[in-house]
């Protein structure tokens, strides 16, 4: 008896081995998919601004002659890692003035079109996790303790 527990638990044990292995290997799928389908979106919808790796516009932070600052990076020379997810998905979906003006911010020119009603829900956060595939870990992970502050205080 004793020797046919031994089995059942062994095989039960590579059942779950097998299943967290498959868990696994779907999640980094799931990941390649978001970012690939993210970067593809980029591609149409940012790279005409934002430049095609993510650079930006030459002197983003100089105002120009009609008063609206140049296409800001997305890469890890950028700001766009400085906010919590909430602005940034807000930035998106309301365009740069509207966010703005939700976070307080009055008059602000801004470039920044609106996608809501161009882009889905689902759209929009495969094309941050694609801006955020491109920053390296420690950022990733500043990024990532602003977005759970601002949960904390916006709930």
């Amino acid at each position: 008896m004793g020797k046919w527990r031994y089995i059942v638990g062994v095989l039960g044990l590579a059942v779950i081995a097998a299943g967290v292995l498959v868990y696994s290997n779907n999640e980094k799928q799931q990941l390649q998919l978001d970012t690939s389908v993210g970067a593809a979106l980029y591609a149409a919808s940012c790279a005409s601004c934002h430049g095609a790796n993510l650079q930006g516009e030459p002197d983003w932070q100089t105002t120009k002659p009609d008063g609206f600052l140049p296409a800001p990076p997305h890469d890890e020379n950028g700001h766009t890692w400085h906010h919590a997810d909430r602005i940034l998905l807000d930035y998106i979906k309301l365009g740069g003035a509207a966010a703005l003006a939700k976070s307080g911010v009055e008059n602000f020119q801004s470039g920044m079109p609106a996608f809501e009603g161009v882009l889905s829900s689902d759209e929009i956060d495969a094309l941050l996790d694609y801006i955020k595939s491109s920053w390296p870990e420690n950022i990733r992970t500043v990024q990532q303790d602003r977005t759970k502050l601002d949960e904390e205080i916006n709930p």
